[in-house]
C-alpha cells in the first residue's frame, strides 16, 4: 500500500512540474508587433447586390490601401463556396498604393446571397472577411421595366 502511495505522489509530482514548464513557456514574453508592418485598409468590406436577376452581372470590387509601411503581399484569397470567385493582385502593394479583390458570384442560382470571402495578407491585420449580401430572383414579364422613350415635345428645338 505505501509503494502505491508513493508511485501516486511522485507520479503527481513529476506531472505537476512537467506542466509548470509548460506554463511558464507559454506565457513568456511574446515579441513586440513589427511596427513597419503593412496594414490593409478597406473602403468597404460588406457589399450589397440588392436584387439581381438570375443571369445576371454578379461581379464586385473591394478597393483596398496599404496603409502601413512595408509591402503588402496577398497570400490568398477563400471564398465560403465554390459559387463566389475571388481574384486578388499577386503582385506586392507598396506603401500607400491601392489595389482591389475583385468578387464574382454566380448569379444562376436563386435565392438569398450571403457569402464571405476571407483575405490571408501578411498585413499586421491580416486575415480579413469580406462579405456578399443580395437576392436572386427569376426574370419575368412583369419584372421587366419597359424601355423608355424620348418625348419629341420635350426635345429642345434646334435653331
Amino acid at each position: 500500500m505505501k509503494k502505491v502511495l508513493l508511485s501516486l505522489a511522485v507520479t503527481m509530482f513529476v506531472s505537476v512540474a512537467v506542466m509548470a514548464q509548460g506554463v511558464s513557456v507559454s506565457n513568456a514574453q511574446q515579441p513586440a508587433a513589427n511596427p513597419n508592418a503593412p496594414v490593409i485598409t478597406f473602403e468597404k468590406t460588406t457589399h450589397d447586390y440588392g436584387t439581381l436577376y438570375k443571369g445576371g452581372d454578379g461581379t464586385c470590387e473591394f478597393k483596398f490601401t496599404n496603409t502601413g509601411v512595408e509591402p503588402l503581399i496577398l497570400s490568398n484569397c477563400t471564398a465560403s463556396c465554390g459559387c463566389t470567385v475571388p481574384e486578388w493582385p499577386r503582385e506586392p502593394i507598396l506603401k500607400g498604393k491601392s489595389a482591389s479583390v475583385k468578387v464574382k458570384y454566380d448569379t444562376n442560382r436563386m435565392g438569398p446571397i450571403n457569402k464571405t470571402i476571407n483575405v490571408t495578407s501578411n498585413a499586421s491585420n491580416s486575415p480579413i472577411q469580406l462579405r456578399i449580401v443580395g437576392n436572386i430572383v427569376e426574370k419575368t414579364a412583369a419584372s421587366v421595366m419597359p424601355e423608355k422613350t424620348l418625348d419629341q415635345s420635350a426635345a429642345p428645338v434646334a435653331k
